[in-house]
């Protein structure tokens, strides 16, 4: 019991628009982060397909 007095009393929970704003963020940051991730893939990728088609 004492843990859902810890919820319900010491806990402070994030209004309903922080929540959403900070949940957008982490959404455009992800997609950020895995675009740059694509990038590097692709750019490696044909640089190795370079490589083993020259030597």
């Amino acid at each position: 019991m004492e843990s859902v007095e810890e919820l319900r009393h010491k806990v402070s929970w994030p209004k309903y628009a922080e929540l959403q704003s900070s949940s957008m963020l982490v959404l455009v940051a992800s997609l950020i982060f895995a675009m740059i991730i694509g990038v590097i893939d692709l750019a490696f990728n044909n640089s190795m397909e370079w490589f083993y088609n020259t030597f």
